[in-house]
């Protein structure tokens, strides 16, 4: 049994030749993410989201629970191989259109970032306590998972994050 659980989000804005729609993508994406040393427990319906910064192009959205006996730098490494064989490339520039972003946003092991000079991984992911495309999605498959630095469960960070506020006087 594989020792360590992740919470992978998957996002796609751009057509692939061979795979189609970024909704297509994301499925074939999940398909290459079950295989090895990992194993797709649960994933969720796939949304669609406007887009951050300057893409115009909207994004096919969606969380997927792996099992999988890959450290964190492994796991790194493995997303960063299934994006490269979905036409990704890094550009350097943030919020850009891509066929496929795989990110790591939480593992059961807690709080984790890599040594050296930048740190190439963090998690929890930085921002996913801000992303309504990606808590809604993971509190359907996830709702009881607690983030390590908050404590707060991914349903109560979904409920913060999208209850209505009031108007200001």
């Amino acid at each position: 049994m594989a020792r360590h659980r992740y919470l992978i989000a998957l996002g796609s804005n751009m057509p692939h030749g061979r795979y189609g729609a970024p909704r297509a993508v994301i499925a074939a994406a999940l398909q290459a993410l079950d295989r090895g040393k990992s194993r797709v427990v649960s994933a969720s319906r796939v949304i669609e989201t406007p887009p951050l910064g300057p893409s115009r192009r909207r994004y096919a959205n969606a969380v997927a629970m792996l099992r999988s006996n890959r450290e964190p730098d492994e796991m790194l490494h493995k997303l960063q191989k299934i994006e490269r064989k979905f036409g990704r490339r890094r550009c350097g520039r943030a919020w850009s259109s891509r066929v496929l972003d795989l990110d790591i946003v939480l593992w059961s092991g807690g709080a984790w970032a890599s040594h050296g000079e930048e740190p190439s991984l963090v998690i929890p992911h930085p921002l996913f306590r801000k992303r309504t495309f990606v808590l809604g999605p993971a509190a359907t498959i996830a709702g009881d998972w607690c983030d390590p630095l908050s404590g707060l469960t991914i349903r109560q960070l979904s409920a913060r994050l999208t209850k209505p506020r009031p108007a200001p006087r």
